[in-house]
């Protein structure tokens, strides 16, 4: 399995130095003796070998997932949608969540109760200026036209269908408005 992986991640490990050969032309670091030296270098490179074994072997894994997922119909879209639903929860069940709703409904109630005082206090003004000796003193004046505006239609027959009248005409409607 090794060989065969190998040519499909070649591209993918350039960023692992692997030459021991090279690495041994550096100059040795202060206060290590050659032995250590070569002792680290050779652990140094068992461990650039692992770490391209367990690349190999992860991009396996994940090639034979996809097939997998491939094969039950999964698609990438379903696994967003899984993830995010997880997530939308994960924030939900959180305590910032639950303080920030909290706190939300809070305003809102108290929102609701202060427009519903306003409310009531602009109904309460109404009532008491619709009461008012200057208010009646307009609705009466308002009356006395209404009464004289349409009073003289009444009385008036320039333009207007008679109710008495005989019937050779259909009745127009002349209203103003």
């Amino acid at each position: 399995m090794e060989s065969a992986s190998q040519g499909l991640l070649s591209d993918a490990m350039t960023d692992v130095p692997v030459d021991s050969a090279a690495s041994a032309r550096t100059a040795a670091p202060q206060g290590l003796t050659l032995a250590e030296e070569e002792e680290l270098r050779s652990e140094l490179a068992k461990v650039e070998e692992e770490i391209g074994t367990l690349r190999q072997v992860l991009a396996a894994k994940e090639r034979h997932c996809g097939e997998l997922k491939r094969k039950l119909g999964l698609t990438p879209l379903d696994g967003l949608k899984q993830n995010l639903s997880k997530s939308w929860h994960d924030v939900q069940v959180s305590t910032a969540y639950k303080k920030t709703q909290e706190t939300l409904s809070q305003a809102g109630q108290k929102t609701s109760a202060a427009l519903s005082n306003v409310g009531s206090v602009i109904s309460r003004k109404l009532g008491d200026m619709r009461n008012s000796a200057t208010f009646k003193s307009f609705e009466d004046r308002v009356g006395t036209i209404k009464s004289r505006v349409v009073g003289s239609r009444e009385n008036s027959t320039d333009g207007l269908h008679s109710p008495s009248g005989a019937g050779d005409n259909p009745p127009q409607d002349n209203a103003p408005f």
